[in-house]
């Protein structure tokens, strides 16, 4: 494989607004990342993301079924998944929204819609860079 082959990181979107996903979609493909998965529900999102094992999953506080909060303690309790960086995409611009999700819950990052694509790219870039493996490993 070639110095510059490295692999698309896989994203899984939750978001119960289907044109908030084909937006996501469109900025994170356009970016070189590959969304791997997405639901309109927090049941669902689930099963997705038990099913990808994605590297980073993109998740709305609300949604019909379950809440994203309650995604994310699903993740966290589950030793195939806790380990999965999370970046909550939400309408909730409260500061004490965002200080509930990046201090008590501690969540990897907390974007509020409406947001631009570079805000967007910025906050993966930022937690996949944070999460990203020691490059001195094995060969």
């Amino acid at each position: 494989m070639a110095e510059g082959d490295r692999r698309k990181i896989r994203i899984v979107c939750i978001e119960d607004d289907q044109d908030m996903i084909d937006l996501i979609r469109l900025i994170v493909t356009r970016r070189g990342y590959e969304l791997v998965g997405w639901a309109t529900g927090g049941v669902e999102g689930i099963e997705v993301i038990r099913r990808e094992k994605p590297d980073l999953v993109l998740l709305d506080l609300m949604m019909p079924d379950i809440d994203g909060w309650e995604v994310y303690q699903q993740m966290k309790a589950d030793p195939e998944l806790r380990n999965i960086p999370v970046i909550v995409v939400t309408a909730r611009a409260q500061h004490v929204d965002r200080i509930l999700g990046l201090h008590i819950a501690r969540v990897d990052d907390y974007l509020t819609k409406p947001f631009g694509p570079s805000e967007l790219i910025a906050s993966i870039e930022r937690v996949m860079s944070r999460s990203a493996p020691n490059p001195s490993g094995p060969e």
